[in-house]
């Protein structure tokens, strides 16, 4: 049996398999081969494995081995393997243990790979540090060296003190000067803090020293001034490039193509690609994909598809940036099959996205609700082994927040939290602004306080969502304090905020506050922008106060923000809505001659304001005139012409409009069906309920829960109960399961039709179904006793509704006490009128006037008075029915001093007593010796 060969000759070979591998390009082979190897082969391997490793990218291979010692080579790649997988502190160890014998192989490039790897990792201001280690260890440092550190200062933006350092390491080593990698690096370093006129400084002073200025340095500063938006700039400085014989390249061209792309100045930068052309400079993948950008910024997404088709055959395969340019600008113009295609396009041709590519992805899903597809793509940038940075959390937190999942927002958090990623400002802004849109102010509130004690100050975009989300939800008070608070913190107003604070004022009706926090804003020297001003506007007509509005309409044309279709719009829309047609009409010739043209939302609003005068011919004629224009009606004016033709009894032209509807391409909607359906119950036509439900499934609606809950909801409220059921039949047939709010409108169709052991059987059946019942349901049966004045047998739904967890609001209280006055049962009428109001609950005036009727019926006028009193206190206010009974009470008592008092009362509201009331007046003070009472009282209402 032959000997086993010796660990040397095995290491050996293994060592020269690998070897053979790396040159073959087989890396994950040559990768198993180096993990077999002993921890310390032979030296002479070493010399030759450790380089290889490093230089064919497997530096995790490469760091298992030690340096050879005194052996520079080997010390270098495993220092450059350790930066290259972002280990510093390793890189650090080792260069500071090869630093004296036996080990001394160290030297300048040593340091200098170190003094990249930092500079790459963004720590290039621990760079000065490492020099002073360098001094201190006598380790000469070149050219390379000052040019690495001054690189590394550049890219932390202290460059002021590259600049000090440069000139110190020059003077200071006897380096004769900077070369033009040192110079570039100042320069790049004052173009990326948008110091311009420093960077012109370092160029002219690299000059001086006899360095001449070259590509890189031109086209540095051409990129600085595009970055700070003066093209004229970059444009001359390419003048001077070629000045100085040196010719613009790929580069030059494309940092001004971009900047013109950026601002929309597509033709312009296609007129410097023409002229890069001519001039023999070929395109790269960055200067076409530079142009498909600024296409599609400027909407020409045809012309940007046909460009990036026409890049592979140019020689200029699009990259990952090209197809992600592309597929978020198809997905934000809401063109998803275009998107998505381009998309699928991109993953079979094997183009590598990155973690950019796919939070820009999620980003455009997000903004467009589609949070599942967010997620799926979150899960494939994991899959990818890519690392979600807190941009990407934030844009999945701001998905889930704009499709209402807060609960999802905030788990999301915690994940990320536990990633050790920390939120920002915009992160919690998202959370904040979701939470506000859900009405949970105080727990928005909570964050924001979160948000102060991480030492994150809010900004104008959380403080812009609370201030409108108080408005909405917590009143003027609360959101006015959130405006003092941000104030308070030194943060600025801005356009949102303003239009958030004068929209609430003006829903508060405050518009003489909104009015002066708009012009103390402009006094301020805020640029007020058109929706400020329209804003304003909209409530200054809305109030009826023209003349303020007319001129701060001249105000905005002063300033130049010349009045633009959404501000002729809303003049259109209050001047219909105060019934001033005549005047929007000329309002719409002033905008024609202004050179505007009427849109759809204009027209809309003028057929809008001629439907709810029932002028529907004259709509008619708008709807002719806004054909003439070749402006297309939409589905809100043909839906707006068809319930006012069917509220007018013109079916036969509401038919003709749906079906012109429908051959437009206009497919009904739910709330189109709704409308439609409600027109025809109010104007009774019952028969066309079915009908036109019927010709509307045919025409393409969507046969949903909602279509069929409006359509049951109507028959049961005029009581056809038995066509409603035939319906339920339909939907079981078609697939669609009856929910709650089906059963709540068979309920109260029974109970409309006095059917109360139908409506109690129906009830059973949805509790056989397995749905809930809800406070609507209990409120319907409630109703139905009530109405059937079978109020005493209200206990057995309470206790029901007890069981089922819920709790009286606003109309049960109402329903019971109306109820219980109804059959004169004071005691508990009063009862549960005192639980009612004590919860916080205001009663209607219909549950006052049943409790003033029931002690009027009984003589006692006093404590209806005391009621009448209690309820003017609340804010009802009372109606003519409320004054008859009254009256009429008093009358009885025959005390005309009170019945005088209610009459003068209801002449200075403008109300007008019923002729029952005046006749209960005549004969109850008509009887003997009243009859002088009797006359004095009709003169005091009648003037007589």
């Amino acid at each position: 049996m032959a000997p086993p060969p010796s660990p040397a000759l095995h290491a050996s070979f293994l060592c020269s398999l690998a070897l053979a591998l790396l040159r073959a390009g087989r890396l994950s082979a040559a990768s198993q081969i180096v993990s077999s190897l002993p921890a310390s082969p032979p030296a002479p391997l070493l010399r030759r494995l450790i380089p290889a490793l490093a230089s064919a990218g497997l530096a995790a291979a490469a760091v298992r081995f030690r340096p050879v010692p005194g052996d520079p080579l080997t010390l270098n790649s495993i220092i450059l393997s350790y930066c290259s997988l972002r280990l510093l502190r390793p890189a650090l160890s080792l260069l500071r243990a090869s630093s004296g014998p036996p080990l001394q192989a160290l030297d300048t490039v040593s340091y200098n790979i170190f003094l990249a790897g930092l500079s790459e990792q963004g720590h290039g201001d621990l760079s000065p540090a490492v020099l002073a280690e360098m001094c201190k260890r006598g380790v000469p440092f070149d050219g390379v060296t000052v040019d690495t550190v001054l690189v590394g200062l550049c890219r932390r933006g202290q460059v002021d003190e590259a600049a000090t350092l440069a000139e110190m390491l020059v003077r200071g080593r006897g380096i004769d000067g900077l070369d033009a990698v040192g110079w570039n690096a100042l320069i790049d370093g004052y173009c990326k803090v948008q110091d311009m006129a420093a960077a012109l400084a370092v160029a002219e002073r690299m000059k001086e020293q006899g360095v001449e200025l070259d590509a890189v340095g031109y086209n540095t500063l051409v990129a600085g001034f595009c970055n700070v938006g003066d093209v004229d700039a970059a444009r001359g400085m390419v003048e001077m490039m070629k000045a100085e014989g040196v010719e613009p390249n790929v580069v030059t061209y494309t940092a001004l193509i971009g900047e013109y792309c950026r601002r929309k100045g597509v033709e312009e930068a296609f007129n410097l690609y023409e002229g890069m052309v001519t001039a023999g400079v070929l395109p790269d993948v960055v200067t076409l994909s530079a142009l498909v950008d600024g296409l599609c910024r400027d909407g020409r997404f045809a012309e940007a598809y046909a460009l990036f088709r026409e890049m592979e055959k140019i020689g200029a395969t699009p990259n990952h940036v090209t197809y992600c340019t592309l597929i978020d600008s198809l997905a934000k113009a809401r063109r998803n099959k275009e998107s998505a295609g381009i998309l699928g396009e991109m993953v079979s041709r094997g183009v590598v996205m990155d973690l950019v590519m796919y939070t820009a992805l999620m980003d455009s899903l997000g903004k467009e609700g589609r949070i599942d597809e967010v997620k799926d793509v979150f899960q494939r940038a994991l899959s990818d082994n890519l690392s979600p940075n807190r941009v990407t959390y934030t844009v999945l937190i701001d998905a889930h927040c704009r499709t209402g999942d807060v609960d999802g927002a905030e788990q999301v958090l915690l994940q990320m939290e536990e990633k050790s990623v920390s939120p920002n400002v915009v992160t919690f802004s998202s959370i904040i602004n979701g939470l506000v849109k859900r009405g949970w102010l105080s727990k928005a509130a909570e964050y924001t306080r979160k948000m102060k004690e991480r030492g994150i100050a809010p900004n104008v975009v959380t403080y812009g969502a609370l201030i409108d989300g108080f408005f909405k939800y917590q009143g003027q008070e609360a959101a006015l304090d959130a405006y003092d608070d941000m104030l308070h913190e030194g943060v600025e107003v801005n356009n949102f905020v303003v239009d958030s604070l004068v929209n609430g004022l003006r829903k508060n009706g405050k518009m003489e506050e909104a009015e002066a926090l708009f012009k103390d804003m402009s006094g301020r020297g805020l640029l007020l922008d058109h929706v400020n001003y329209t804003t304003l506007i909209d409530g200054l007509f809305k109030t009826g106060n023209m003349p303020a509005a007319f001129k701060i309409g001249q105000e905005l044309m002063e300033r130049n923000l010349l009045l633009d279709s959404v501000v002729y719009n809303v003049f259109i829309n209050c001047l219909c809505m105060l019934g001033k047609f005549k005047e929007a009409k000329s309002f719409l010739a002033e905008m024609r001659n202004t050179g505007l043209k009427p849109d759809q939302a204009t027209y809309n609003t003028m057929i809008a304001a001629q439907c709810r005068e029932r002028k529907t011919s004259n709509a008619l004629k708008l709807l002719h005139e806004m054909k003439q224009s070749s402006i297309k009606p939409d589905l809100i004016t043909y839906t707006t012409l068809i319930v006012s033709l069917l509220k007018a009894g013109n079916m036969e032209k509401a038919k003709y409009l749906l079906a012109e509807m429908v051959s437009a391409g206009f497919i009904p909607t739910s709330l189109t069906h709704r409308r439609v359906l409600q027109a025809c119950s109010e104007s009774r036509r019952l028969d066309a309920i079915l009908e036109i439900h019927e010709w509307m499934m045919n025409a393409g609606l969507l046969a949903d829960i909602s279509v069929y809950n409006t359509l049951v909801h109507i028959l049961c409220y005029h009581g056809m109960t038995r066509k409603a059921t035939v319906v339920l039949g339909e939907m079981s047939r078609r697939g669609i399961a009856p929910d709650t709010i089906t059963f709540n409108a068979l309920i109260l169709g029974h109970c409309k039709s006095s059917h109360l052991d139908n409506a109690f059987a129906m009830y059973a059946q949805m509790l056989r179904q397995g749905l809930s019942p809800n406070i609507a349901t209990f409120n319907t049966l409630l109703g139905g006793l009530e109405s059937a004045g079978r109020i005493g047998e209200v206990d057995t739904v309470l206790s029901e509704m007890k069981k089922m967890g819920l709790e009286p609001n606003n109309l049960t209280y109402d329903i019971l006490v109306t109820g219980y006055a109804k059959k004169s049962n004071k005691v508990e009428a009063v009862r549960l009128y005192c639980e009612m109001v004590s919860k916080g609950f205001l009663p209607k005036v219909s549950t006052y006037n049943a409790l003033i009727s029931d002690f009027a019926r009984a003589g006692m006028m006093s404590q209806a008075k005391e009621l009448f009193n209690e309820m003017q206190k609340r804010g009802v206010l009372p109606t003519s029915s409320t004054y008859d009974i009254l009256v009429n009470g008093w009358s009885k008592l025959r005390n005309g001093t009170e019945v005088r008092i209610l009459l003068k009362d209801m002449k200075e509201k403008r109300l007008s007593p019923s002729k029952g009331t005046l006749s209960f007046i005549s004969r109850a003070f008509s009887k003997p010796g009243m009859k002088l009472e009797a006359w004095r009282l009709l003169k005091t209402f009648f003037k007589v």
